[in-house]
């Protein structure tokens, strides 16, 4: 039996590529990438293996465009939180925000994790993480010409640190449980911070 899409708008075409993803997802997540094939996605989606290819060019795209979805919607709760808060205090905000939360996103903990190690180096190239890159070198740029963020600081290069220590940190809470307010990361935060204040 066909899982339900999770869109219902669009076109067919749009809601059978979001079925897909959702498929993807769900069995990514519970069997991971070796274990998993296009034809148990497509078998459960109602399709052929064949219709499968005609929106994603093979398993290692369809896994790719899953784990950015699931990433994408842990990363756009963590932008919903942070809304109001001030720049040199997002990092702690967006980290407690993840680990609290990256449970109730299966493929992207998953990968996380680094129970997919061949595929780890390609989180780092996910859209959805460099579009929210590019907001946080946006909203540093937008600090520095108010005030709040000194201005001898790159805001890409500070966004690309921001990402990193933050990954690095979420990784570490889920493969060696290390805790959002360990001593690591607090201190880790405390230097992001202090890199972004403007002189006395």
């Amino acid at each position: 039996m066909a899982v339900a899409a999770g869109n219902a708008s669009g076109t067919k075409g749009d809601r059978t590529r979001n079925l897909l993803l959702e498929i993807a997802v769900r069995r990514f997540a519970l069997d991971g990438f070796r274990r998993t094939s296009v034809s148990d996605i497509a078998r459960e989606a109602q399709l052929s293996p064949a219709a499968v290819y005609a929106y994603f060019t093979n398993k290692e795209a369809l896994f790719e465009a899953a784990v950015d979805q699931d990433a994408g919607a842990l990363i756009d709760r963590a932008r919903a939180a942070i809304r109001d808060t001030p720049v040199r205090d997002r990092e702690a905000v967006i980290l407690a925000e993840l680990a609290d939360h990256v449970a109730e996103y299966p493929l992207a903990a998953r990968v996380l994790s680094g129970q997919e190690p061949d595929v780890i180096d390609r989180v780092l190239d996910l859209p959805s993480l460099q579009e929210f890159n590019a907001q946080i070198a946006a909203d540093i740029a937008a600090a520095q010409a108010a005030g709040e963020v000194r201005t001898d600081v790159d805001p890409e290069i500070m966004a690309n640190g921001f990402e990193a220590i933050v990954l690095t940190l979420l990784m570490g809470f889920l493969q060696a449980r290390v805790s959002t307010d360990s001593r690591q990361a607090i201190g880790a935060l405390s230097v992001l911070s202090a890199a972004l204040r403007p002189p006395e």
